[in-house]
């Protein structure tokens, strides 16, 4: 318990690391995440001597592909998401978290032929009407929210068929990005346009720090995801995007008008339902 709740706090505290990279560009941010996790999940492979699964996946071409695609819907939701933290969006980046468990379900229903019960397809119609008050509010679809949902979702759909763990996916996911994102950081250095050519020793143990800083809280869900039932974990989700909300509100001064609060309210609503009919299931199961 102990584990998962550490991860999905990290994780929820992400937009104050964000932000004191907030003179660089979301791309550029992105760049170095990729390196150095990439670098610091090597560390930690070379430290477990946890290479077995390097053969055979040199033998395995479906899997390679299927990694790459992962890799790019990961590199896609970090985007968006330091994007949205570094231009006032964090609740609109919170909002993508808090309906992602409903994005699984619609993905498991569609993708994988799971079959939701009736209370969690009540749980999915109330988020939808939340969304679609939030669109109606703002003259717009929630796009930076949904896009965010819908590339984790997607890469979750993916890890979850995938026979690597969570260690060694990342590494391999972030492996294949690392010759694009070296390729970008020279380019940049080359047009002069580089921040890490001109960044300062704070800015750059900032920089350095996005290796443990991501692969750390995946490392401790992993743990924690050993230890603990699933319906326990996907209660501490909610977590993070809770505390990306109250960060938001209280420490960034993004406003949260009466309006638009009633779309997280009917979201907030569809996560109880969602969270009562589940324990419900489990409760009538062991009776």
């Amino acid at each position: 318990m102990a584990y998962a709740t550490a991860a999905y706090t990290a994780w929820g505290l992400f937009p104050l690391y964000f932000r004191q990279l907030a003179q660089v560009s979301a791309l550029e941010v992105i760049a170095h995440r990729t390196l150095w996790s990439m670098l610091f999940v090597a560390l930690v492979l070379l430290v477990r001597r946890q290479w077995a699964w390097l053969a055979p996946l040199l033998r395995q071409p479906r899997l390679l592909a299927v990694s790459a695609l992962s890799a790019l819907l990961l590199s896609a939701n970090w985007l968006l998401y330091v994007w949205a933290v570094n231009n006032g969006h964090v609740l609109d980046a919170s909002l993508g978290y808090f309906i992602l468990p409903l994005i699984n379900v619609a993905l498991g229903y569609a993708v994988l032929g799971e079959r939701p019960r009736r209370g969690q397809w009540a749980a999915v119609a109330v988020a939808a009407c939340g969304v679609l008050w939030l669109a109606l509010q703002a003259g717009r679809l929630p796009w930076i929210g949904l896009a965010i949902a819908l590339t984790f979702g997607g890469y979750g759909l993916l890890r979850k068929t995938a026979p690597l763990g969570a260690l060694e996916g990342l590494a391999l996911e972030t492996t294949l990005l690392t010759p694009l994102a070296l390729a970008l950081l020279a380019w940049w250095a080359g047009q002069g346009t580089a921040a890490w050519t001109q960044a300062g020793a704070a800015d750059w143990l900032w920089l350095l720090a996005a290796g443990p800083i991501t692969a750390v809280p995946l490392l401790l869900f992993a743990a924690g995801a050993r230890r603990v039932p699933l319906a326990t974990l996907g209660l501490l989700q909610y977590i993070s995007p809770s505390l990306q909300f109250l960060l938001g509100v209280a420490l960034m001064g993004e406003s949260v008008q009466p309006a638009r609060l009633l779309g997280f309210a009917l979201i907030w609503t569809a996560l109880a339902l969602f969270a009562l009919e589940g324990a419900w299931q489990r409760r009538a199961a062991t009776v």
